[in-house]
């Protein structure tokens, strides 16, 4: 197991012009990551080679590896054209994992409004993604790169949907980046769906929430799931989640790849990151 954290762990930081994404790789080091996630945001790296080649190198100077690529993407789109041009974008950003020397990384599938994102509106897409994703692994696999999914959005986020997925596309380069906390968006238990999904994870993200239920709006601050319950980003550990039970699941499940925490409270993050951090490691060796 490597332990790391995400640069959208520093986000908060980064949007803020507090932090650069180098000076977020420099204080992933200092505080005590294996690995660091390049998260990159708006920040368009296809168009940007110079800061590409810098985040490599800060990365090795630091003695980080990068441990993946992360970047949205959508193959939900009104024309033939406009998936196209899709998948060739998402193919462009697998020649920057390639050039950060990363050997995995994440590209979003599918996005729909949660009204229309029903399993019979699933079943019906399915087969564009899974055509999507397989070229774009097919693409990957001769830099060695394997892609994946991570279970967010709200569309392709429960463990049933993301081993659809991975199904259909076929590849063994394809697989899940599996966000311990996202399964709440769908209102689906965290330790349930992690011991799911964990047989075709690729990379493995710590995440905690702050759960309520529908009936009890908790004000301002928290945002909904598919469900209708309320959710509020937590550091790892910290939240509602059971990350004893969700960790022991991983350790026992023999995964011996990369995790990151991901945090997204109202914490500074730097705060949140290092607490965050420093939780997984204690709670890894207590499990």
């Amino acid at each position: 197991m490597k332990l790391g954290i995400s640069s959208y762990s520093l986000s908060q930081a980064i949007k803020a012009g507090e932090m650069t994404m180098l000076d977020a790789i420099q204080w992933v080091a200092d505080n005590g990551g294996e690995h660091v996630e390049i998260v990159p945001g708006r920040q368009n790296l296809t168009e940007d080679p110079h800061l590409v080649e810098a985040i490599r190198k800060k990365a090795e100077d630091a003695g980080l590896t990068i441990s993946n690529y992360a970047i949205g993407a959508n193959f939900i789109q009104p024309d033939e054209a406009s998936y196209e041009a899709e998948i060739a974008r998402v193919m462009k950003h697998v020649d920057v994992a390639r050039a950060l020397g990363a050997k995995l990384m994440r590209h979003d599938v599918a996005s729909r409004p949660i009204p229309e994102a029903t399993l019979v509106q699933f079943i019906a897409d399915l087969p564009k993604l899974a055509d999507a994703c397989r070229r774009i692994a097919d693409y990957a696999a001769q830099f060695y790169i394997t892609t994946s999914v991570e279970n967010h959005g709200y569309y392709v986020q429960g463990s049933d949907r993301v081993q659809a997925l991975v199904q259909a596309v076929g590849r063994d380069n394809f697989r899940t980046t599996l966000d311990v906390g996202n399964f709440m968006c769908v209102d689906e238990d965290s330790v349930v769906a992690t011991r799911k999904n964990l047989p075709i994870a690729s990379m493995i993200h710590l995440k905690d929430f702050y759960l309520r239920p529908a009936g009890r709006n908790p004000g301002e601050g928290w945002f909904r799931t598919a469900g209708g319950n309320y959710l509020r980003g937590a550091i790892v550990g910290q939240g509602d989640i059971d990350m004893w039970s969700v960790i022991k699941a991983i350790k026992e499940s023999g995964y011996d790849g990369y995790i990151s925490i991901e945090f997204e409270g109202k914490e500074p993050c730097t705060f949140g990151s290092r607490v965050g951090l420093a939780n997984a490691r204690r709670i890894w060796d207590e499990v």
